[in-house]
C-alpha cells in the first residue's frame, strides 16, 4: 500500500486530496481527486469505479452478492478476457467493426481458425508474430501488418521473447466470438 499523506490518506495512481482524510485512491489510469469527505474507499478500473464508506465491511459483501446478480461481468471477467495464450481487450466497437488490443504470451498460440462472417486486419504493435494464411506462413516484426480475408485459415503464434502485443480490427456482417471455427487447437478447445 502506499505510504499516508499527513491527513492519513494514501493513494495507488494518480490521486489528489484536498480536505479529506483518512481516504484510499486506486486508479489504473483516470486521475481521482476527493474534495471534502473522510473515510472513503475508491477503486476505479477500466470498467468499474466502487466508491465506499471505509468502515462499513458489512455494506461491502452486501455490495458484492448485488453486483453478482445485476453485473456478473464485472465481478468476473472485467474487460480483458483472458485465454490461455494470453490476453484480448475490445477496445471499440459498431455496427460493423471491432477494434482490440491482444496480447500473446511468449510461446503462445491461437487455434487455427477461420470466420464466416468476418474479416481481420493485425498491426504488430510489440514484439514478433508468426502468422499462418492459409498455406503461407509469415513472419511479422513492430509496425507491420496483414489482411485475413473472411474464410481463410489463419493462426498467431507468439515466437519471440517478450509478449507479442497486437491490434485486430474486425469488419464484416457478424464479429460474435461464435464465429471462430477452430481446425486445430493446442489447448483442446472444441
Amino acid at each position: 500500500m502506499a505510504s499516508k499523506d499527513d491527513e492519513g490518506n494514501s493513494a495507488q495512481g494518480t490521486s489528489v486530496f484536498v480536505d479529506a482524510r483518512n481516504s484510499y485512491v486506486s486508479s489504473d489510469k483516470a486521475l481521482v481527486s476527493l474534495f471534502g469527505v473522510d473515510d472513503l474507499v475508491v477503486i476505479a478500473s477500466e470498467d468499474a469505479i466502487l466508491v465506499a464508506d471505509r468502515k462499513n465491511t458489512v455494506g461491502m459483501k452486501q455490495l458484492v452478492q448485488r453486483l453478482k446478480e445485476v453485473a456478473p461481468a464485472v465481478t468476473e471477467d472485467h474487460l480483458r478476457v483472458h485465454r490461455p495464450w494470453g490476453n484480448y481487450q475490445s477496445l471499440d466497437s459498431g455496427a460493423r467493426y471491432q477494434v482490440k488490443r491482444i496480447v500473446v504470451k511468449m510461446g503462445g498460440k491461437l487455434s487455427l481458425q477461420f470466420h464466416n462472417h468476418r474479416a481481420e486486419h493485425w498491426v504488430v504493435v510489440r514484439g514478433t508474430a508468426k502468422v499462418t494464411l492459409g498455406d503461407q506462413v509469415k513472419t511479422l516484426h513492430e509496425n507491420e501488418s496483414i489482411y485475413i480475408p473472411i474464410g481463410t485459415p489463419h493462426r498467431l503464434e507468439n515466437p519471440g521473447k517478450i509478449d507479442l502485443e497486437l491490434i485486430e480490427v474486425q469488419t464484416g456482417s457478424y464479429l460474435g466470438e461464435d464465429d471462430i471455427i477452430r481446425i486445430e487447437d493446442v489447448y483442446r478447445r472444441s
